[in-house]
């Protein structure tokens, strides 16, 4: 058995127990030891990751303040492959420098105990003129895609970061993996991208690029990384009614929780009289303050309450906030309104229910929130195309 076979069964029995893995773009030693204590599934060494953890932007490793491949393997080789003891470490390969020899860096790759490679930095994060000088330049994404072919030919684990359906075309006939959706740089704490997508974006396009992957009719891992997605709710919000199967975390495990937890301990010390630790630490975890705190409430609470009767004016009343406000807020974070998010929220959770479980289907209803089945029933279809009943028996003849 190859590594690649080897971490596919390692993985798939993940699936099995889990239903989901999880990722994480490692920039240290430590991240990379309590990621693996945490129940991380496999470790990503790449050169942002390793600027994070100096306090810069992670767009350091796009530009030439330092070599990206000599960064990964100088610090990976001494921090991560030896503290990571039970799960592959995968090597961040920028394909596109012309000083390598591919065959070459992939023998050095090997030998340092990686157990595969990612395409990262990866060109599908550039665009305009200067994407354009690069691929006449011969530094095109299609390098990061031979370098892929190679590596799975090898027998090594290739994970490949894909920005529409052509380049997953591309990664799927070179043998990824993995093909995980690069949604752009994360979103949150001080050094976050100002630009997102929305999450309801961000599910269209993975969801674009996952039925064009299912084309090849061979088994693959799907899944996401970066953008919008960077709190376990957000990540469940991608889950439902998908074919994503984990998620990949760089700043979202590693930079925002540094930022905000280091940041609010600091002040903690700095106040002597301050004694109320523990009760800091929840603040950090559940607090309000920004405008994303505002929605990370709106969205936990739906999560929680979906099966009773939810106002977003009652909402609004527990945050002091105007009901139209938080309406505007949420739809301009978010990506679409308040009722379509809960009705979603609400029918995805009906989905699971009436795939698992067979139950009343009044029952189903109001355990999604709907008083009565007329109109659970309605709502239903209107969203989902088919009555429940008609869910129900499509389900049973695919058995």
């Amino acid at each position: 058995m190859n590594v690649k076979e080897d971490v596919l069964k390692r993985l798939e029995e993940q699936l099995q127990l889990h239903g989901h893995l999880i990722g994480v773009a490692a920039g240290s030693g430590m991240t990379a030891k309590y990621a693996e204590v945490g129940g991380a599934d496999f470790i990503l060494a790449l050169s942002s990751g390793r600027f994070r953890q100096m306090g810069v932007s992670s767009l350091g490793g796009f530009l030439a303040y330092d070599n990206s491949n000599d960064l990964v393997m100088s610090y990976a080789s001494k921090e991560l492959i030896p503290i990571v003891n039970n799960i592959p470490v995968i090597f961040g390969l920028q394909a596109t420098d012309p000083t390598i020899e591919l065959v070459e860096k992939l023998n050095e790759i090997e030998r340092a105990g990686f157990a595969g490679i990612n395409n990262f930095p990866s060109v599908g994060l550039i665009d305009g003129q200067f994407r354009e000088a690069l691929e006449e330049n011969g530094m095109s994404y299609a390098l990061e895609v031979d370098a892929i072919a190679m590596a799975n030919k090898r027998g090594l684990f290739t994970v490949a970061f894909v920005f529409n359906a052509e380049q997953a075309e591309q990664m799927m006939e070179a043998g990824a993996a993995v093909i995980c959706v690069h949604l752009g740089l994360t979103v949150g704490g001080s050094l976050g991208a100002k630009k997102i997508l929305s999450l309801q974006h961000a599910k269209n396009l993975a969801m674009e690029i996952f039925e064009r992957c299912e084309q090849f009719n061979r088994p693959v891992i799907h899944m996401i990384y970066g953008g919008p997605v960077n709190k376990p709710i957000d990540v469940q919000f991608m889950y439902d009614g998908t074919s994503i199967m984990g998620y990949i975390g760089g700043s979202s495990i590693e930079r925002i929780p540094t930022e905000q937890t280091v940041t609010q301990i600091t002040k903690s010390f700095k106040k002597s009289d301050d004694f109320h630790y523990d009760e800091l630490i929840e603040k950090i975890i559940d607090g309000m303050g920004s405008q994303r705190d505002y929605i990370e409430f709106v969205k936990k609470y739906i999560h929680l309450h979906y099966m009773d009767q939810i106002h977003l004016r009652d909402i609004a009343k527990i945050l002091s906030l105007s009901s139209s406000y938080l309406s505007t807020l949420f739809k301009s974070e978010v990506g679409m309104a308040f009722t379509q998010y809960l009705i979603e929220f609400r029918l995805n959770r009906a989905v699971d229910i009436l795939k698992k479980q067979s139950l009343p289907l009044t029952n189903v209803a109001e355990m999604v929130g709907y008083p009565n089945y007329a109109q659970f029933s309605v709502i239903f279809k209107k969203h989902r195309g088919v009555s429940p009943k008609e869910f129900i028996e499509s389900n049973i003849n695919k058995r």
